[in-house]
């Protein structure tokens, strides 16, 4: 069984942090249905849906991606970089808990989850505003008993590193060159996003299926002649705070018998 821990949107959302976009007005009831969408894609894709309520103190919270990072063996609380994020990390430990032994990232490493793209056994970490190398260093320490490898990345001009790059199937990344170097994943194949569609290399694969972003309809062209199953949605109000399809999910395989 595959478990996607979700959040409900806030009635605070339009006070979300922002970094890179000007602020500009996000339609919470239209937020409130694209997410409603996103989580019935998630199930129909074959996850169980484990939703947390909204906070009207925690703008930032449907994101709920940037406060874990979990692998088979282990779930790791995030200490997300953004002060005012902080606190979302509690409902996620009380959640996550029911399904993995935990682990944190203390002070003063941060760590946001939106930073961090496995690729097979390798953790790529984005160097952000958000994410630093203590932080980092952290989560090297912490996953290397299970024999993953922990790399850190210089981004630019982005949020996050997922914002940046992210993988779209077997063997293939779906990037924008402008925000990060290709040649970090030289080992696989690698797509770029339509110039048009900065913000398109954020994509979700979920088994064999890979939701997109439904305005990006060039570069979702693009992922479909490499062999894509591209299944799309309207996360619109999300880009407006900086969001995209990864962020409002934690992923993880389950065995069906905890959590219930």
């Amino acid at each position: 069984m595959r478990t996607a821990l979700t959040r409900d949107v806030s009635p605070a959302m339009h006070l979300c942090e922002l970094s890179h976009l000007a602020r500009t007005p996000i339609d919470h009831d239209r937020a409130l249905a694209q997410h409603a969408a996103y989580e019935q894609c998630l199930m129909e894709l074959g996850c169980h849906v484990h939703r947390l309520p909204s906070d009207a103190t925690m703008p930032d919270a449907v994101f709920i991606e940037d406060t874990a990072v979990v692998v088979d063996e282990l779930g790791v609380i995030t200490r997300p970089g953004a002060k005012s994020r902080r606190a979302e990390t509690e409902a996620v430990t009380a959640a996550l808990g029911r399904y993995r032994s935990l682990a944190s990232i203390e002070a003063p490493g941060t760590v946001d989850g939106g930073d961090v793209l496995r690729v097979g056994r390798t953790f790529f970490v984005g160097d952000s505003t958000r994410s630093n190398r203590d932080g980092i260093a952290q989560l090297g320490e912490l996953l290397a008993p299970y024999d993953y490898r922990v790399v850190p990345v210089v981004t630019r001009d982005c949020l996050h590193l997922k914002t940046a790059a992210t993988v779209a199937g077997p063997g293939i990344v779906v990037l924008n060159p402008a925000w990060v170097d290709r040649a970090l994943f030289g080992h696989v194949e690698v797509i770029e996003v339509d110039s048009t569609e900065p913000f398109a290399g954020n994509v979700l694969q979920i088994g064999d299926v890979t939701i997109c972003g439904a305005e990006y309809t060039r570069t979702n062209r693009r992922l479909e002649a490499a062999g894509v199953a591209v299944r799309t949605v309207d996360m619109s109000e999300f880009a407006k705070a900086e969001g995209g399809v990864t962020c409002c999910s934690v992923i993880f395989e389950t065995s069906g018998k905890l959590g219930a």
